[in-house]
């Protein structure tokens, strides 16, 4: 018996010291986690600051959808096997993770439904190809915005409107448009849509003609209307062309004869354009 217990003792002992030699990764461990407590028959949704790029959800019995770009919606699949999973949430420049658990009759009083996902619990991210988020792209915008418009750098005159470029700004891989519309008339203005494309400048009838259509990367006020007065500061992809060719900026009305008024940017504006540190 005493042999017994001293090899008992001789076994914990190598299996303590394993268990120190062993060199486990470095990184969060599943205990620090944030812990969710998800109860039956309920979907709990994390809100993200960001475009939810990635999810990984560890647990076969716990499914989950994106309803919106910026939210996870989660719910059981099966409670009967479900104990427990890990949930990944990768934006634009941050991935979180959290302890996700059945709730009991005591927990699931107090479970939360709706979980904003805290920036300051998460791990800054940097995604090849990403460049600037959504938020750093507002940012920038609100920060043009607030800035006086001043004279107009290529302005048009359509149907008693009068569409003004007030300025042209740079950061990174963007290009920024300060755009002004002015609206003469007594009939709201009932915006259909922004449309972005560059063509050749002169068409002649031999002239084989090419259209690249451009789309937004971010576009700070979605407003559906205007009375008189509307500006707004849209964010496309850095661009070039040849001097051949001009960018097109139209505005269109949502009314079968709707107003289209059609602004020019020759590619000079661009080179001209203010650098935005960032």
């Amino acid at each position: 018996m005493k042999r017994l217990a001293l090899l008992f003792v001789a076994i914990i002992a190598a299996l303590h010291s394993y268990a120190q030699l062993t060199p486990f990764a470095d990184g969060v461990k599943k205990n620090d986690l944030p812990v969710i407590c998800l109860p039956e028959n309920v979907s709990v949704q994390f809100i993200s600051p960001e475009p939810i790029q990635y999810v990984d959800i560890s647990a076969k019995s716990l499914v989950g959808d994106l309803p919106l770009k910026n939210v996870l919606r989660i719910r059981l699949r099966d409670s009967v096997n479900f104990t427990d999973a890990v949930v990944t949430i990768a934006g634009e420049k941050f991935i979180a993770q959290y302890h996700v658990i059945r709730a009991d009759s005591i927990t699931a009083r107090d479970a939360r439904t709706a979980i904003p996902v805290d920036l300051a619990d998460s791990k800054p991210l940097d995604i090849s190809g990403i460049g600037l988020s959504q938020n750093q792209l507002k940012a920038l915008a609100l920060n043009l915005f607030c800035k006086r418009p001043g004279h107009a750098i290529e302005k048009t005159k359509a149907f008693d409107l009068k569409a003004e470029l007030y300025h042209i700004y740079t950061a990174g891989d963007y290009v920024f448009l300060d755009l002004g519309y002015r609206n003469k008339t007594n009939l709201a203005y009932n915006i259909e849509d922004f449309r972005f494309h560059i063509d050749d400048k002169k068409i002649t009838k031999a002239t084989n003609v090419q259209s690249l259509e451009l789309h937004p990367e971010f576009v700070l006020f979605n407003q559906p209307l205007f009375q008189k007065t509307y500006r707004n500061i849209i964010v496309l992809k850095k661009l070039s062309f040849p001097g051949n060719k001009v960018l097109h900026i139209e505005l269109s009305e949502k009314q079968i004869s709707g107003r289209v008024i059609t602004l020019t940017i020759a590619y000079q504006d661009l080179l001209d354009a203010d650098i935005i540190p960032i």
